[in-house]
């Protein structure tokens, strides 16, 4: 058999004054569900496609159904995809009103000569796509409680994986931080900071957003495989460690062209699971 790998996160804001079963056993579903079609020669830009847009439907965590809204009362969503085989890339920021934002986003990499589109723009371009609309009450919070002045709490769904050609892919939804500044975008929609894929590695980041976009942390990954010849451990602990030293937290996923996958985080917790084609399947949040 061909090597196959993935791995899915849920966001990098678990605490320990409850427990994510729920979120654990949606996630090993996802993650037998895309080994399924990895297995069956499906393409890793599909894959992580359709286990974003699982992640975003389960209102489980805060992207896509479980997003919260922002300080005006409004979701505003952000979300990116990238083909590590051609480097082409789609997203959406500050989008309102859709159901997906990965698909969006991916057909913003397919159907435009762009790389993102924003605000009304982007619902315009889903609109006439389309696409899926919701309305406010489509939405179920999955963390709904009072934000402190200047905190930054966050969480994301991400999805990276090798198929069995060997070409990686990266996705990343995310409702963005709680009672954020209406028009605040982080780094899940900018390539480069929250999402990468390139032929070395597939990185899909989540946690203090504005933290990753000044350590550009997923293309950082790629950068330290490529000029330091580190692992995909190395290379992903270092930029995680670079963007940390700057007082951020979270944490990312990644997987490199062998199929090695590394889950490193930075805060209390982070929800992640992996499946791999030699029978491996693994999601913990905790430890």
């Amino acid at each position: 058999m061909t090597i196959w790998t993935l791995a899915l996160h849920g966001g990098a804001g678990p605490t320990r004054d409850r427990t994510y079963d729920r979120e654990e056993a949606h996630m090993r579903a996802c993650l037998e569900e895309g080994g399924a079609m990895l297995s069956a020669g499906a393409a890793a830009l599909d894959v992580v496609e359709a286990m974003v847009r699982a992640l975003e439907a389960s209102g489980l965590h805060i992207a896509g159904k479980g997003a919260a809204a922002n300080a005006a009362g409004v979701w505003e969503l952000d979300a990116a995809v990238m083909d590590g085989a051609t480097r082409k890339a789609g997203a959406v920021s500050a989008l309102v009103g859709f159901e997906s934002p990965i698909g969006v986003a991916r057909a913003v990499m397919e159907r435009t000569p762009h790389v993102m589109l924003t605000a009304r723009g982007a619902a315009e371009f889903a609109a006439a796509g389309g696409f899926a609309k919701v309305a406010a009450d489509y939405y179920t919070p999955a963390v709904a409680r009072p934000v402190a002045p200047g905190e930054l709490a966050h969480g994301t769904v991400g999805a990276v994986a090798r198929d069995i050609h060997g070409r990686l892919a990266a996705a990343t939804s995310t409702g963005g931080l709680l009672g954020k500044t209406p028009g605040r975008v982080g780094d899940t929609p900018l390539i480069g900071a929250g999402t990468w894929a390139d032929g070395r590695v597939a990185v899909s980041c989540t946690g203090q957003g504005e933290y990753f976009i000044r350590a550009n942390v997923a293309a950082d990954v790629s950068a330290r495989m490529l000029y330091a010849r580190q692992s995909v451990h190395a290379a992903a602990a270092g930029a995680l460690a670079d963007m940390a030293a700057l007082g951020g937290d979270g944490g990312l996923i990644a997987v490199d062209a062998e199929g090695e996958i590394a889950m490193p985080f930075v805060s209390e917790g982070m929800k992640r699971g992996l499946a791999t084609s030699a029978g491996r399947l693994d999601v913990r949040t905790f430890r």
